[in-house]
Protein backbone atom coordinates (compact mmCIF):
# COMPACT_ATOMS: atom_id res chain seq x y z
CA UNK A 1 0.00 0.00 0.00
CA UNK A 2 1.02 3.39 -0.95
CA UNK A 3 1.31 6.35 1.79
CA UNK A 4 1.87 9.88 1.01
CA UNK A 5 3.90 11.46 3.32
CA UNK A 6 2.63 14.91 1.80
CA UNK A 7 0.84 16.54 4.45
CA UNK A 8 -2.75 17.10 4.61
CA UNK A 9 -4.08 20.15 5.18
CA UNK A 10 -6.32 21.67 7.76
CA UNK A 11 -10.09 21.51 6.55
CA UNK A 12 -10.92 24.08 9.68
CA UNK A 13 -8.69 26.10 8.95
CA UNK A 14 -9.72 26.22 5.31
CA UNK A 15 -13.20 26.36 6.20
CA UNK A 16 -12.06 29.37 8.57
CA UNK A 17 -11.03 31.18 5.33
CA UNK A 18 -13.66 29.66 3.16
CA UNK A 19 -16.61 31.56 5.88
CA UNK A 20 -13.89 34.75 5.58
CA UNK A 21 -14.46 34.93 1.96
CA UNK A 22 -17.93 34.38 1.31
CA UNK A 23 -18.50 36.88 4.23
CA UNK A 24 -16.46 39.21 2.14
CA UNK A 25 -18.85 39.20 -0.68
CA UNK A 26 -21.93 39.78 1.14
CA UNK A 27 -21.93 43.62 1.92
CA UNK A 28 -23.31 45.12 -1.51
CA UNK A 29 -25.93 42.13 -1.33
CA UNK A 30 -26.37 43.03 1.85
CA UNK A 31 -27.01 46.63 1.48
CA UNK A 32 -29.75 45.92 -1.52
CA UNK A 33 -31.36 43.70 0.37
CA UNK A 34 -32.17 45.39 2.97
CA UNK A 35 -33.40 48.24 0.74
CA UNK A 36 -30.26 50.05 2.23
CA UNK A 37 -29.04 50.16 -1.95
CA UNK A 38 -30.50 53.83 -2.81
CA UNK A 39 -29.38 55.42 0.28
CA UNK A 40 -26.23 57.59 1.05
CA UNK A 41 -24.99 55.58 4.55
CA UNK A 42 -22.96 56.10 7.13
CA UNK A 43 -20.30 54.52 9.55
CA UNK A 44 -23.19 53.71 11.84
CA UNK A 45 -25.62 52.44 9.45
CA UNK A 46 -22.75 49.81 8.72
CA UNK A 47 -22.02 48.79 11.94
CA UNK A 48 -25.91 48.20 12.27
CA UNK A 49 -26.38 46.00 9.25
CA UNK A 50 -23.10 43.84 9.41
CA UNK A 51 -22.57 41.31 12.15
CA UNK A 52 -18.99 41.15 14.11
CA UNK A 53 -16.40 43.01 14.85
CA UNK A 54 -15.05 46.80 13.33
CA UNK A 55 -12.11 45.26 12.00
CA UNK A 56 -14.58 42.36 9.93
CA UNK A 57 -16.59 45.96 8.88
CA UNK A 58 -13.27 48.18 7.87
CA UNK A 59 -12.09 45.07 5.76
CA UNK A 60 -15.73 44.82 4.49
CA UNK A 61 -16.08 48.70 3.43
CA UNK A 62 -12.31 48.52 1.81
CA UNK A 63 -12.82 45.36 0.01
CA UNK A 64 -16.23 47.12 -1.89
CA UNK A 65 -14.11 50.16 -1.98
CA UNK A 66 -11.63 48.35 -3.66
CA UNK A 67 -13.83 46.66 -6.15
CA UNK A 68 -15.70 49.37 -7.26
CA UNK A 69 -18.78 48.75 -5.66
CA UNK A 70 -18.99 51.13 -2.84
CA UNK A 71 -17.62 55.19 -3.65
CA UNK A 72 -16.52 56.77 -0.23
CA UNK A 73 -17.89 60.58 -0.21
CA UNK A 74 -15.42 61.48 2.94
CA UNK A 75 -14.96 59.52 5.91
CA UNK A 76 -17.50 57.36 7.05
CA UNK A 77 -20.02 58.08 4.47
CA UNK A 78 -20.70 56.12 1.51
CA UNK A 79 -22.68 55.43 -1.64
CA UNK A 80 -23.25 52.55 -3.71
CA UNK A 81 -21.81 52.84 -7.50
CA UNK A 82 -24.46 53.50 -9.16
CA UNK A 83 -24.41 50.31 -11.16
CA UNK A 84 -25.77 48.95 -7.83
CA UNK A 85 -28.62 51.37 -7.21
CA UNK A 86 -32.05 51.27 -8.89
CA UNK A 87 -31.64 55.21 -9.65
CA UNK A 88 -28.12 57.11 -10.11
CA UNK A 89 -27.26 58.91 -6.75
CA UNK A 90 -28.26 62.54 -6.74
CA UNK A 91 -25.42 65.10 -6.00
CA UNK A 92 -27.80 67.78 -4.38
CA UNK A 93 -28.40 64.71 -2.06
CA UNK A 94 -24.87 64.29 -0.82
CA UNK A 95 -24.39 67.89 -0.35
CA UNK A 96 -26.97 67.41 2.33
CA UNK A 97 -24.77 64.53 3.58
CA UNK A 98 -22.03 66.20 3.23
CA UNK A 99 -23.02 69.27 5.17
CA UNK A 100 -26.71 68.61 7.28
CA UNK A 101 -28.76 71.28 7.37
CA UNK A 102 -27.57 72.92 4.43
CA UNK A 103 -29.60 73.62 1.36
CA UNK A 104 -28.49 73.71 -2.98
CA UNK A 105 -29.15 77.12 -3.81
CA UNK A 106 -27.03 79.76 -5.91
CA UNK A 107 -26.34 78.93 -10.04
CA UNK A 108 -26.82 75.36 -9.34
CA UNK A 109 -30.79 76.27 -7.97
CA UNK A 110 -31.34 78.63 -10.88
CA UNK A 111 -30.14 75.92 -13.52
CA UNK A 112 -32.13 73.15 -11.74
CA UNK A 113 -35.15 75.68 -11.93
CA UNK A 114 -34.38 76.53 -15.81
CA UNK A 115 -34.00 80.11 -14.61
CA UNK A 116 -30.19 80.32 -16.30
CA UNK A 117 -29.49 78.43 -19.36
CA UNK A 118 -25.70 77.37 -18.85
CA UNK A 119 -25.42 74.32 -17.37
CA UNK A 120 -23.85 74.34 -14.25
CA UNK A 121 -21.17 71.21 -12.81
CA UNK A 122 -20.33 72.86 -9.56
CA UNK A 123 -23.21 72.06 -6.29
CA UNK A 124 -23.15 74.93 -4.51
CA UNK A 125 -24.97 75.07 -1.00
CA UNK A 126 -25.55 77.39 1.80
CA UNK A 127 -24.61 76.40 4.77
CA UNK A 128 -25.29 77.43 8.46
CA UNK A 129 -22.43 78.80 10.27
CA UNK A 130 -19.17 80.90 9.29
CA UNK A 131 -17.10 78.95 7.24
CA UNK A 132 -16.81 78.00 3.99
CA UNK A 133 -16.45 74.14 2.72
CA UNK A 134 -14.93 72.60 0.11
CA UNK A 135 -15.42 68.95 -0.99
CA UNK A 136 -14.20 67.68 -4.38
CA UNK A 137 -15.25 63.90 -5.44
CA UNK A 138 -13.47 62.42 -8.42
CA UNK A 139 -16.65 60.74 -9.59
CA UNK A 140 -19.29 63.31 -8.39
CA UNK A 141 -17.96 66.40 -8.86
CA UNK A 142 -16.52 69.64 -6.82
CA UNK A 143 -19.59 70.56 -3.35
CA UNK A 144 -18.92 74.10 -2.45
CA UNK A 145 -20.98 75.50 0.95
CA UNK A 146 -21.15 79.13 1.54
CA UNK A 147 -22.34 80.94 4.67
CA UNK A 148 -24.56 83.88 4.44
CA UNK A 149 -25.04 86.78 6.43
CA UNK A 150 -28.79 85.69 7.24
CA UNK A 151 -31.58 86.47 10.12
CA UNK A 152 -32.19 84.03 12.74
CA UNK A 153 -35.33 82.07 12.23
CA UNK A 154 -35.09 82.65 8.66
CA UNK A 155 -32.31 80.62 7.03
CA UNK A 156 -35.07 78.08 5.10
CA UNK A 157 -37.61 80.88 3.83
CA UNK A 158 -38.70 80.29 0.22
CA UNK A 159 -36.70 77.00 0.54
CA UNK A 160 -38.35 73.74 -1.60
CA UNK A 161 -38.16 69.83 0.19
CA UNK A 162 -37.62 68.00 -3.15
CA UNK A 163 -37.57 64.44 -3.86
CA UNK A 164 -36.59 62.74 -6.96
CA UNK A 165 -35.67 59.26 -7.77
CA UNK A 166 -36.91 58.20 -3.88
CA UNK A 167 -33.76 60.65 -2.75
CA UNK A 168 -34.63 63.97 -0.79
CA UNK A 169 -32.84 67.36 -0.91
CA UNK A 170 -33.39 71.09 -0.26
CA UNK A 171 -33.03 73.73 -2.83
CA UNK A 172 -33.93 77.23 -2.81
CA UNK A 173 -36.88 78.39 -4.87
CA UNK A 174 -35.82 80.49 -8.20
CA UNK A 175 -36.05 83.98 -6.76
CA UNK A 176 -34.38 82.87 -3.03
CA UNK A 177 -31.54 81.01 -5.03
CA UNK A 178 -31.01 84.39 -7.32
CA UNK A 179 -30.91 86.32 -4.04
CA UNK A 180 -28.46 84.36 -2.32
CA UNK A 181 -26.21 84.86 -5.33
CA UNK A 182 -26.69 88.89 -4.67
CA UNK A 183 -25.58 88.34 -1.34
CA UNK A 184 -22.85 86.45 -2.10
CA UNK A 185 -21.40 88.37 -4.29
CA UNK A 186 -22.17 91.76 -2.67
CA UNK A 187 -24.20 93.07 -6.06
CA UNK A 188 -25.16 96.55 -5.99
CA UNK A 189 -28.22 97.17 -7.66
CA UNK A 190 -27.46 98.16 -11.14
CA UNK A 191 -30.87 97.57 -12.86
CA UNK A 192 -32.02 95.05 -14.51
CA UNK A 193 -29.18 94.45 -17.31
CA UNK A 194 -27.15 92.24 -14.44
CA UNK A 195 -29.53 90.23 -14.04
CA UNK A 196 -31.03 89.70 -18.20
CA UNK A 197 -27.52 90.42 -19.49
CA UNK A 198 -25.32 89.30 -16.94
CA UNK A 199 -26.82 85.97 -15.56
CA UNK A 200 -29.22 86.12 -18.72
CA UNK A 201 -32.40 84.98 -16.84
CA UNK A 202 -35.18 85.64 -19.02
CA UNK A 203 -38.12 88.30 -18.70
CA UNK A 204 -40.49 85.73 -19.17
CA UNK A 205 -38.81 84.56 -15.86
CA UNK A 206 -38.54 87.66 -13.91
CA UNK A 207 -42.38 88.40 -14.89
CA UNK A 208 -42.90 85.64 -12.81
CA UNK A 209 -41.91 87.24 -9.53
CA UNK A 210 -44.67 88.17 -7.22
CA UNK A 211 -44.68 90.95 -4.82
CA UNK A 212 -45.25 88.51 -2.00
CA UNK A 213 -41.97 86.72 -2.71
CA UNK A 214 -39.79 90.31 -2.34
CA UNK A 215 -42.01 90.98 0.44
CA UNK A 216 -40.45 87.56 2.17
CA UNK A 217 -37.02 88.00 1.15
CA UNK A 218 -36.34 91.77 2.48
CA UNK A 219 -36.81 90.07 6.28
CA UNK A 220 -33.53 87.47 5.31
CA UNK A 221 -30.90 88.76 5.22
CA UNK A 222 -29.53 90.90 7.62
CA UNK A 223 -27.14 93.92 4.97
CA UNK A 224 -28.99 96.66 4.35
CA UNK A 225 -27.49 96.43 0.78
CA UNK A 226 -30.01 93.51 0.82
CA UNK A 227 -33.17 95.11 1.23
CA UNK A 228 -32.02 98.21 -0.75
CA UNK A 229 -31.58 95.49 -4.36
CA UNK A 230 -34.89 93.71 -3.28
CA UNK A 231 -36.67 97.14 -3.17
CA UNK A 232 -34.99 98.50 -6.93
CA UNK A 233 -36.41 95.21 -8.04
CA UNK A 234 -39.62 95.38 -6.65
CA UNK A 235 -39.91 99.13 -8.16
CA UNK A 236 -38.37 97.85 -11.54
CA UNK A 237 -40.65 95.14 -11.91
CA UNK A 238 -43.90 97.22 -10.79
CA UNK A 239 -44.69 95.44 -7.50
CA UNK A 240 -44.43 98.23 -5.34
CA UNK A 241 -47.74 97.39 -2.66
CA UNK A 242 -49.80 101.12 -2.86
CA UNK A 243 -51.64 101.53 0.27
CA UNK A 244 -54.75 104.05 0.45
Amino acid sequence: MFFSTEKIPDTSIIWKYLVFYLSMQTLTKQLTETGLGDRILTDQQLKRLVAGTDQRRHHLVNRAVKAGELLRLRRGLYVLADKLREHPVHPFAVAQMLVPGSYVSLETALAFHGWIPEAVYTTASIVPGRKTKEFRHERLGLFTFHPLAIQQGSFLELVLRVEASSQRFLVAEPLRALMDLVCLRKVEWQGLAWIEQGLRVGTDVLNKITGAELRTLKDVYKHERMRNFISELERSLGLVAHHD
